[in-house]
């Protein structure tokens, strides 16, 4: 193989992924930091990031796609570095043994900086995701449990206090990363309502339908506006999120309501959701509201 296929291939295995959808992994690593700590001159920390971008989603995206050929067939948005490769089961036979390449190095690793419950942790995440893709579990397809276990997202940020050895992070942090989590799933599960109808792929948003799975996701949003404001008095967070909530409302009303989005429209958000993520991971690392709620 010359250096040019074995780029290729490097490529593609990268687009398994999901650049564009690393945001979620890295903002809630990077919620137990402020800039007053000065984090970035561990090494540590570096290493946990790196994990937490490309072998973490290499993980979590690798098995998704690997259990969910039939319905990302039909999904247009996907077959890119932004939403994620779009590969057929052949193409992906061997991704459950390379994931276990890449990661299991880091399991290794991060038990011995950080002891036996670094190790219970990763195995629980590997489990989350066990649970959620593979039979006879396969919560992905059991409708709201598909939901409730993005709070394995959560988990990332226990792995970073572990790491780095920092201050656990407040419950009502914890609280509000949930419903992060949830919304984040629930707007993916809202583009992909027809590929997955397609795929025959049970869903919250294909089972309910769009504008109910639309009212869930803004419900999700109030609520995180309230916590943001009340809990944390973080005025610019929440700003953000009213204004997102705002366009849902106009969508929901005026614009979309039922419609499905173009795949242009949804590049659109998805460039848009990673701006976004990177000025608000810039402010909770400068304000470190997030770690000083005020009850």
């Amino acid at each position: 193989m010359n250096l040019r296929a074995i780029k290729f291939k490097l490529l593609q295995e990268l687009k398994i992924s999901r650049p564009g959808l690393w945001f979620p992994t890295v903002w809630i690593y990077l919620v137990p930091f402020s800039f007053a700590t000065q984090f970035w001159s561990q090494a540590v920390f570096w290493i946990g990031l790196f994990f937490v971008t490309f072998p973490l989603n290499y993980l979590v995206y690798g098995l998704n796609d690997f259990n969910d050929t039939k319905a990302d067939a039909y999904n247009k948005r996907k077959g890119n570095f932004l939403f994620g490769a779009r590969f057929s089961k052949e193409q992906l036979r061997g991704t459950p043994l390379k994931i276990t390449i890449v990661v299991l190095p880091f399991i290794i690793l991060f038990t011995v900086l950080a002891g036996y419950k670094m190790f219970l942790l990763l195995l629980f995440m590997v489990a989350i995701n066990v649970l959620y893709n593979f039979r006879p579990f396969r919560l992905k397809e059991r409708p709201p449990f598909e939901i409730i276990i993005q709070i394995g997202y959560v988990f990332t940020a226990l792995f970073s206090v572990l790491l780095n050895d920092i201050e656990m992070i407040p419950w009502q942090t914890l609280v509000y990363l949930c419903l992060f989590a949830f919304q984040a799933h629930l707007a993916g599960e809202i583009m992909d309502i027809e590929p997955d109808r397609q795929g025959g792929k049970r869903t919250t948003a294909t089972v309910i339908g769009r504008v109910p799975s639309k009212l869930i996701m803004l419900g999700l949003l109030l609520s995180e506006v309230y916590i943001l404001y009340f809990w944390f008095n973080d005025h610019v967070l929440s700003a953000f999120l009213a204004i997102f909530s705002s366009w849902l409302v106009i969508d929901l009303l005026f614009l979309f309501r039922a419609k499905p989005y173009s795949v242009f429209q949804m590049k659109l958000f998805g460039i848009a959701m990673n701006v976004s993520a990177i000025l608000s991971m810039l402010w909770i690392l400068y304000s470190g509201n997030l770690l000083q709620p005020n009850f």
